[in-house]
């Protein structure tokens, strides 16, 4: 049932797919735009039940819109290269919502953490490992992400004005690259 050796597999994939850590220009640079409040607790619950209903209906939710997993994967790899260009360029795409709620979930817990990446990976998993180690993997991610997001303020500080210009511009293009991938692969999959 429980497996340590498949929890910390699980975990491993998922924080190298989710990549909360080099989200870290995104959050500080959302942070500025919104006036400070990202509502950590919102963006981390959101994020978990993205990814339990993927785990849970994923296959079956894509079914029944007719969504086949490749076009959901290009379609948020579109919006992770929106992404990419907003932080290199310094142009908005994403503008906050006047009521502040759903501006801090999108694009934070979707399509960054929880996205079309962190979805085909879940579904994935799923064939290699037990169900519950998985949801023991996804809960992991999810305190880290809480984790990396609480302390946000504390890293712009220490990175300061500089340092948060430089990782957003790199982290740009390291978004970009990404999109690019998931587009790519998705592009050229042949069912």
């Amino acid at each position: 049932m429980f497996s340590v050796k498949e929890i910390a597999s699980v975990t491993l994939i998922l924080f190298s797919v989710i990549d909360i850590v080099g989200t870290i220009p995104v959050i500080i640079d959302l942070r500025k735009k919104l006036g400070g409040n990202i509502e950590e607790e919102k963006v981390t619950l959101v994020s978990g039940l993205i990814m339990f209903i993927f785990l849970f209906l994923g296959d079956s939710i894509l079914q029944l819109l007719g969504v086949d997993i490749q076009s959901f994967a290009i379609a948020g790899g579109i919006i992770i290269f929106l992404l990419g260009l907003e932080m290199i360029l310094d142009k908005h795409f994403f503008q906050p919502q006047t009521d502040g709620n759903i501006s801090t979930i999108i694009p934070l817990a979707f399509p960054l953490i929880a996205g079309a990446g962190t979805a085909t990976t879940i579904l994935s998993l799923k064939a290699e490992y037990s169900i519950y180690n998985i949801i023991v993997g996804i809960l992991a991610n999810l305190v880290l992400i809480y984790v990396v997001l609480k302390l946000s303020p504390q890293l712009e500080k220490i990175l300061g004005a500089a340092g948060v210009n430089v990782l957003r511009k790199v982290f740009g293009i390291v978004l970009l690259s990404i999109a690019i991938k998931l587009i790519k692969t998705n592009l050229l999959f042949q069912p």
